[in-house]
């Protein structure tokens, strides 16, 4: 038992097992996937052979990448969880605690584009609750609710990979981390890097969403029909989200970690800045587990939409645990616990 909160970020796993987990509330037999960890959706039982997958997360402004780019990153985050199910999202409850400082031209930027961005992907907006408050600041700026509707037949979580699934990961590590710096530190990117350098960086910004990512996958067909699992890699990135899934599943996995796709400016960016690369935030990068004989078709779809994607690894036995092999060497892969992305910002502001 530990007594102590996180500084920062996301409650440990023993904090969720001793305080949240007892303590969910009345049990319901329409609840097929509840909180778990690993798991950023729950499932209900709607009846007629149908189910509603749900996300909840918060609503995350930051002012420096601009209202409009900054209001496209908080609605792609809300879905981009949303979309690991396999189904497509359908509806927003969307609930707006703004700070006192931002003004009614900015908050039309902002809305403008959630409401374009949900056009796009079909979402409606059924209801929420929008206000200024005293101590309410940016990034946090609210919270919101993506509901999916499907068929039961066809959803998955990340608690369904299955022994012999081959493991496959879109777009590479640190897509988030790299993206952030980009915008965030302009200026010495361009002195370190050239200008050339620090446009192509800025571009990786639109690429922190897994929502074509993962509508792409489930297009081949979920469970036994292609794709088991998705999950994408946010908080301790690609290392993170593979020990969630594999808990989650109860499985191992066997990665070669020389497969995984690392981009000239994550590598540079997060070399220059102290980050490792695998183990940084990277909304934007979809895991993905498959079955063997629908992988080819997988990475063809993706390729169609410009998704570069490399199978990096497969399932295994939980036994065998979850082996990196790097260089031709074996050693077993620990989740990261605290991600270096946060302190290597921290210190990156101080600096600037």
């Amino acid at each position: 038992m530990t007594n102590q909160l996180p500084d920062i970020g996301k409650i440990s796993p023993e904090i969720f097992d001793e305080l949240i987990f007892p303590h969910l509330g009345k049990k319901s037999k329409s609840v097929l996937v509840g909180p778990k960890h690993g798991v950023d959706i729950g499932i209900i039982d709607i009846g007629g052979g149908k189910v509603m997958a749900i996300t909840t997360d918060p609503v995350f402004i930051v002012p420096e990448y601009g209202f409009e780019r900054a209001a496209w990153f908080a609605i792609h985050i809300l879905c981009s969880d949303a979309v690991t199910s396999g189904l497509k999202p359908s509806y927003l409850s969307i609930d707006l605690n703004l700070p006192l400082s931002m003004t009614k031209e900015q908050l039309e930027i902002v809305w403008k584009k959630i409401d374009y961005e949900c056009k796009k992907m079909g979402i409606a907006v059924v209801c929420g609750h929008t206000a200024r408050y005293t101590g309410c600041n940016y990034p946090m700026v609210g919270g919101a609710t993506v509901i999916s509707v499907g068929k039961k037949s066809e959803y998955i979580t990340p608690q369904m990979a299955k022994k012999g699934d081959l493991v496959v990961i879109t777009k590479g590590a640190a897509i988030e981390a790299t993206g952030i710096f980009a915008l965030a530190f302009k200026d010495r990117i361009i002195e370190y890097f050239g200008e050339e350098f620090s446009q192509r960086a800025e571009k990786i910004f639109y690429q922190m969403s897994v929502v074509e990512d993962a509508l792409t996958a489930a297009s081949i067909g979920t469970r036994e029909k292609g794709i088991t699992s998705m999950h994408d890699a946010t908080e301790c990135g690609i290392w993170g989200g593979l020990y969630e899934v594999a808990k989650a599943s109860k499985v191992g996995m066997r990665i070669e970690k020389e497969k995984i796709i690392v981009l000239d400016e994550v590598e540079k960016i997060c070399s220059k800045f102290g980050m490792d690369p695998y183990s940084s935030i990277s909304e934007g990068t979809l895991l993905i587990t498959c079955k063997e004989k629908k992988v080819d078709l997988l990475l063809k779809k993706l390729s169609q939409k410009k998704i570069p994607a490399s199978v990096v690894g497969e399932v295994i036995p939980e036994s065998k645990g979850i082996i990196l092999v790097e260089q031709g060497k074996e050693k077993h892969l620990e989740h990261p616990r605290v991600d270096p992305f946060w302190q290597a910002f921290a210190k990156a502001l101080e600096e600037k």
